[in-house]
């Protein structure tokens, strides 16, 4: 599965939970907004961190959606391939297979900023 597939995976999964509990909905939501909002960390760097937490936790649809915000937020390429490294290092080879998602993201998401 693509990227963009794994993006319309995640939008009809929150679309479908709306309709059966949009108090959850709404609260999750929220919370996610209120946690990706600048702070003491900007927002790219959040989208950074949750992309090498994505990519340890092996959640394809996770490191589609979060290069896509990266990118809006304004990562590059090299620093999303540098998060890859990273998490790498500490995670070892599973991290390491979950840069094929990764570079397929960037690859699919890198020039619809």
């Amino acid at each position: 599965m693509d990227s963009n597939e794994k993006l319309n995976d995640i939008n009809n999964l929150f679309g479908e939970i709306a309709k059966d509990n949009d108090k959850f909905q709404s609260s999750f939501m929220n919370f996610v907004g209120n946690v990706l909002t600048e702070g003491a960390l900007d927002v790219k760097t959040k989208e950074l961190i949750i992309i090498s937490l994505s990519m340890a936790s092996r959640c394809e649809w996770c490191i589609s959606y979060h290069v896509f915000q990266a990118l809006k937020a304004g990562a590059t390429k090299k620093e999303l391939m540098e998060v890859g490294y990273v998490t790498t290092l500490m995670y070892g080879s599973q991290a390491l297979m979950e840069m094929n998602n990764l570079i397929d993201a960037i690859n699919q998401f890198e020039n619809q900023k």
